[in-house]
């Protein structure tokens, strides 16, 4: 007899939806997975037909529950157990982002990466010019004397 029910969490690692289920339970607990737009725990059990949507900046992906399943999937069975209803505009928003080349990485933490690098390099030397060009006058103080 099959199941009518199953964990949010597991399902999600079963269909592909995240690499680990370590990862999709913690995705769950930060607030980031809802079922019929509403934020669930990772023990939350979902049944055929719900809505899922999962955030992953900067898309936000929808997608319907067709069966349900506890086993890992083969890449090639996913479509039989989801149906991908995410809005176009989403995915176009994901295709610009992957365009443009930018990297979800908040200016100031970690090493530049070498075009950074080189980007300041370029600035540092367009406004500092250490030429020794500054002409200190200290024989005015003495006059005063």
């Amino acid at each position: 007899m099959a199941k009518t029910e199953e964990r949010i969490d597991k399902w999600m690692w079963a269909t592909r939806i995240f690499k680990t289920r370590t990862i999709s339970t913690d995705a769950c607990k930060k607030g980031r997975v809802m079922v019929n737009d509403v934020e669930v725990k990772p023990s939350r059990l979902i049944k055929v037909d719900d809505i899922i949507k999962v955030r992953k900046p900067p898309v936000t992906y929808s997608f319907r529950v067709k069966a349900l399943t506890e086993n890992r999937l083969g890449a090639k069975l996913v479509p039989d157990y989801l149906e991908n209803i995410t809005p176009k505009s989403e995915l176009e928003l994901l295709e610009v982002v992957k365009i443009s080349g930018f990297v979800d990485r908040r200016k100031g933490l970690g090493r530049p990466t070498k075009r950074e690098g080189r980007e300041l390099s370029r600035f540092k030397e367009d406004v500092y010019d250490d030429g020794w060009d500054f002409d200190f006058d200290f024989d005015d103080d003495d006059s005063d004397e």
